[in-house]
């Protein structure tokens, strides 16, 4: 029971800190929350983190593989780009428009918000290597043991570890914008901002693994 335990604590505190860097789906689940409902935040929360658990179950069986599909990687790669790219300029026209109410481009559309999730969730790439990598660590340490209840405890920390980190920013960014004069007006412009930051990231990291593979 104490191993399981300890299993269910690594898995819970690694996604909850892996989920606070600002990034694609924690933003974008925050201005889903200030800017429609927190229920409908909710719920894209709950679409990426299935995706994401689905992923954790693929790094523990046979991840080695998928990481050796370079063109599929590096096309998913550019897919994220090009998808923060438009949130950001979709963010900035919303702000142009001067309504604390617009919304992106990819925001703003009747798709259920759970399903919205999962689909953002299943074209970032990045996540793979993440939990490969701290799947091995966790592995060498002794710490997870190839074993379903130890595979099953560690998904279900991990889930919980990536709602708590989502709540930060769904209740966080609510309370924030609360706090600030007309911040409703704001948050397309600060979010458009976050955005590209992210996708010149993105840009850099693509660019700069196109210049080793090319070494």
């Amino acid at each position: 029971m104490y191993n399981l335990t300890k299993v269910f604590f690594w898995g819970m505190l690694i996604s909850f800190l892996g989920s606070l860097p600002l990034g694609t789906l924690n933003v974008a689940s925050m201005q889903i929350g200030i800017q429609e409902s927190i229920t409908n935040a909710v719920y894209f929360a709950l679409g990426c983190l299935l995706v994401e658990m689905i992923y954790v179950r693929i790094s523990l069986l046979g991840i080695d593989w998928v990481t050796r599909q370079a063109r599929l990687m590096k096309a998913m790669e550019w897919v994220t780009f090009i998808i923060i790219l438009a949130l950001a300029v979709g963010s900035f026209i919303a702000a142009l428009n001067d309504d604390g109410n617009s919304k992106n481009i990819l925001l703003n559309n009747q798709m259920h918000r759970f399903l919205l999730g999962m689909m953002m969730c299943a074209i970032n790439p990045v996540q793979i290597p993440f939990w490969f990598g701290w799947s091995t660590v966790l592995f060498t340490k002794k710490i997870l043991q190839p074993l379903n209840s130890h595979y099953n405890i560690y998904i279900f920390g991990i889930g919980i570890g990536t709602l708590m980190g989502n709540a930060v920013f769904i209740f966080g960014g609510k309370w924030l914008i609360g706090k600030i004069a007309n911040g409703e007006h704001y948050i397309n412009w600060i979010i458009g901002c976050i955005f590209l930051v992210t996708a010149i990231i993105q840009l850099v990291k693509i660019l700069k693994g196109k210049k080793e593979t090319l070494a």
